[in-house]
């Protein structure tokens, strides 16, 4: 018999919607609760790569989003040491096996407007604003949410199942007791965002770069931010281990590190900066009797790659179908299991793996390694056979493969 109770999901961010909305096309009924009064414009990730967006494809979104988005088929590594592109990358060599053979520029804000503008006027689309999950509790046939409404006041709402897409601080994980394993850097990042055109300076600069250096790597890619100002260029570049926030995005600090990447007359156009903590860390269990997590809740990393919004999106693609057939009885909720371990593999084996090493890569201090790594980068751009190898990997498909094979 198929389970009554709709499926709780905590969250409002582009995991939770697109998982909303993959459950909404199955026919599920479900209940989104995000603490914020409104979707929140934020200017974290926003690449998407080329599994994803076929994913999202799935769901009707491609049509909607991509001729919003910036195309960036070719990606390149550049030494910001001798100012030398190593190596490029073009995601074209594998058009015989993708439908969208880029990495499709586009923020994770505009995702979650997108699908709110399309859906959320549907009374069966049901996302709440200004609710926050405080609390839960299991049973055996259903999971109940304490929620904190807008005036303040308290309900408790009863569910099939909870689905945690609340975040790196998730309250619904630590609330189902699960582990959070892993590490956070000493270093903190920071984002600036520039609406200075780098493509008109530099003919080396491809929509989306990536520096090493020993004492200060970078991350440089663009979006087209909101028109009809101008597209923006984000730079992501590490802080100093003792530098604080406030000295960090200071007007002269920001000005100095965007002038050491590339120097020019005047100061560059500053639309926005913003400093993170990151940390590399994954859930020891992705479900927990009726308790399941996704995206961040499950799994954070450094944003070196796009993985962690990718990744959290091929969370809610693999959990949806699977929990549509457990709520309408065509599958037991050992199934749920299943989800917990192939995508438990895939952040694990694949997301950290590759954010880890693409962290090291960039940042690598000893002379001898960083020339071998640079080198090795070379030979496996200029190997056809080898970049394809390492641009499967890079853009999670063979992530996807890996998760699939797991039973």
């Amino acid at each position: 018999m198929a389970e009554r109770d709709p499926v709780i999901v905590a969250g409002g961010g582009p995991v939770a919607m697109v998982l909303a909305l993959a459950l909404h096309r199955e026919g599920v009924p479900f209940v989104a609760l995000e603490t914020l009064a409104e979707p929140f414009v934020d200017q974290r990730a926003a690449s998407y790569h080329p599994p994803t967006v076929e994913m999202l494809d799935s769901l009707g979104l491609a049509a909607e989003i991509v001729p919003e988005g910036l195309k960036a088929p070719v990606y390149r590594f550049h030494d910001r040491l001798s100012r030398e592109t190593v190596a490029e990358f073009d995601l074209g060599d594998l058009a015989d096996e993708l439908s969208f053979p880029y990495v499709l520029q586009y923020e994770q804000y505009k995702l979650v407007r997108k699908i709110l503008a399309l859906h959320g006027g549907r009374a069966d689309f049901d996302v709440r604003f200004s609710h926050t999950v405080t609390g839960l509790a299991q049973h055996a046939d259903h999971v109940t949410v304490d929620v904190e409404l807008p005036d303040g006041t308290a309900e408790t709402l009863r569910g099939s199942w909870l689905v945690g897409c609340d975040g790196g601080r998730s309250i619904v994980r630590k609330g189902a007791g699960i582990d959070f394993v892993g590490f956070t850097y000493p270093e903190k990042f920071i984002k600036i965002g520039t609406y200075f055109d780098y493509m008109e300076q530099d003919e080396r600069v491809a929509y989306r770069n990536y520096f090493s250096a020993p004492d200060e790597w970078g991350n440089l890619f663009k979006v087209a931010g909101e028109p009809p100002l101008p597209a923006i260029w984000r730079c992501v570049i590490p802080m100093r281990v003792d530098e604080t926030e406030e000295e960090a995005t200071r007007e002269d600090a920001i000005q100095a590190r965007l002038q050491r990447f590339f120097p020019k007359d005047g100061d560059y156009p500053v639309a926005y900066a913003n400093v993170y903590t990151v940390s590399q860390c994954v859930a020891e269990t992705f479900r927990k009797g009726r308790v399941l997590l996704a995206g961040d809740s499950a799994h954070v990393n450094n944003p070196i790659g796009g993985m962690g919004l990718n990744g959290g999106i091929h969370d809610a693609m693999n959990l949806a179908s699977k929990l549509a057939a457990v709520w309408r009885g065509e599958a037991g909720p050992d199934l749920l299991d299943l989800y917990s371990r192939q995508r438990h593999r895939a952040a694990a084996d694949f997301t950290q793996a590759q954010t880890i090493a693409n962290k090291k890569q960039l940042e690598e201090r000893d002379p001898a390694v960083r020339k071998t790594r640079l080198d090795e980068l070379r030979r496996t751009a200029e190997d056809r056979e080898a970049a394809r190898t390492y641009m499967r990997r890079a853009q999670l498909i063979e992530s996807l493969e890996a998760a699939a094979a797991v039973t």
